[in-house]
């Protein structure tokens, strides 16, 4: 996964390989496909914790039948967010005081005070103000927390690996991100996230030569990296590369993507 996720500057240099008979991407643009291989994660369990031995023999009889069993029933193929209880707690929390200063605001003007009209504003703004903006600062941090990444295995799609990672928004509304193609994931430096979808790609020719063709997508062609879904499974959002000469990618936006992901690599390995 280190591998995958290295970071970049200016264009990314994939590792991949161009690959006609294996994979594809889900095209927006053209029906033509243009067709990448994306690297195998190790057969291991990859997305899951470890059980700590240590731990099960400090437990009671009980306490190690019931973590066994559920070490047992584990899907090798998922990770969950273990902070995820703790920004569900701090996403409420911090709606709550919003709506709270919403709800008591009215009554700085209408309790009876010597505080005269611009002051009484003054305080409205500021108890709003404050609220809003620390209700603002727990969205922008909460946002890209990843709290359940499911892998998709190439053998399972018939070809293609695939991962699928779900955030949610601070009203606790769930966003799920497919992307087809996990080397455009790689490393980000925006605070609290760990990656982010890649601008761009080159298709360079170590990656061509492996398979003794120097075959790029055709120019002008446009290939979906990956798809956001809201809750009722509508697609609200979409990461597109638009291929150029020689195997340059150029990535944007279209409606709303989620991009940046928070996980914790440690649970990965």
């Amino acid at each position: 996964m280190q591998a995958l996720l290295r970071p970049t500057t200016g264009a990314l240099r994939c590792p991949r390989v161009l690959n006609i008979s294996r994979t594809s991407f889900r095209h927006t643009g053209s029906n033509k496909a243009s067709r990448l291989t994306r690297p195998n994660f190790p057969s291991t369990r990859l997305f899951s914790t470890t059980f700590s031995c240590r731990q099960a023999k400090a437990a009671t009889a009980s306490t190690d039948s019931k973590e066994a069993a559920q070490h047992t029933q584990e899907d090798p193929y998922i990770y969950n967010g273990p902070l995820t209880a703790a920004f569900r707690r701090l996403k409420l929390f911090s709606l709550g005081s919003f709506g709270l200063s919403l709800t008591l605001s009215p009554f700085i003007f209408l309790i009876e005070s010597n505080l005269p009209l611009n002051a009484r504003l003054a305080l409205a703004g500021i108890a709003l103000g404050t609220s809003g903006l620390s209700t603002g600062l727990v969205a922008w941090c909460a946002k890209p927390y990843v709290t359940v990444l499911r892998r998709f295995p190439a053998e399972e799609l018939g070809g293609a690996e695939e991962v699928e990672l779900t955030t949610y928004t601070i009203t606790m509304q769930p966003r799920t991100t497919r992307v087809y193609d996990p080397s455009f994931l790689i490393e980000t430096r925006r605070p609290l996230a760990k990656w982010e979808l890649a601008d761009s790609i080159v298709l360079n020719r170590t990656r061509t030569d492996a398979v003794g063709s120097n075959v790029h997508p055709e120019a002008g062609t446009e290939e979906t990296v990956a798809e956001t879904r809201n809750s009722k499974g509508e697609i609200i959002g979409r990461w597109i590369v638009k291929w150029e000469e020689g195997g340059v990618g150029k990535c944007h936006e279209a409606g709303a993507i989620v991009r940046y992901f928070n996980v914790h690599e440690e649970l990965l390995k």
